[in-house]
């Protein structure tokens, strides 16, 4: 069996992609370095499939982006995630109608935690999280951007299978 992964993966447009990419950078030229998948876009994930799926989802990928717009994502908060350890660092847009109209595509998804979109900023231990929160705390607020892209991902290593542009 094996323990890759297919990911779906929303991305946001060149503006967007550089705001955040420079806050995670910011971090990097910190000493921040984490465990968190590094040169892949800025994101957030729809979806986890079975790599038998690739074909299908391929295919998916352009028929569903093909039926959605673009989308304005209104960066709102920062947060942590995987209790007790609270080891993963987030900027997090807020859900709106286009985000869930878009999500509702992939509910067939095989995600083992609840689905709450977040662009990952830092996975590491505890203790570094805490000061590198204050370090992304002082880059809010973000400014909105769109959600213009979808992507198909395998893990790990990281490979990109397609993508798609929205509609």
């Amino acid at each position: 069996m094996s323990d890759k992964i297919l990911c779906v993966l929303a991305g946001y447009d060149d503006s967007t992609e550089e705001r955040l990419s420079r806050i995670q950078n910011k971090l990097y030229a910190q000493g921040f370095s984490g465990v968190q998948t590094k040169d892949i876009p800025m994101h957030f994930t729809l979806g986890t499939y079975d790599t038998s799926q690739e074909n299908e989802l391929r295919e998916r990928l352009g028929k569903i982006a093909g039926t959605h717009r673009a989308f304005a994502a209104e960066f709102n908060h920062t947060g942590l995630f995987r209790l007790p350890a609270n080891d993963v660092l987030f900027i997090a847009p807020e859900v709106s109608k286009d985000m869930l109209y878009l999500k509702d595509e992939f509910m067939d998804s095989k995600d083992k935690y609840s689905w709450s979109p977040h662009t990952t900023m830092l996975i590491d231990k505890p203790d570094v999280i805490g000061r590198a929160t204050q370090a992304v705390l002082g880059e809010m607020p973000v400014p909105t951007g769109m959600v213009t892209t979808l992507y198909l991902y395998e893990f790990w290593p990281a490979r990109l299978i397609a993508s798609a542009r929205l509609g």
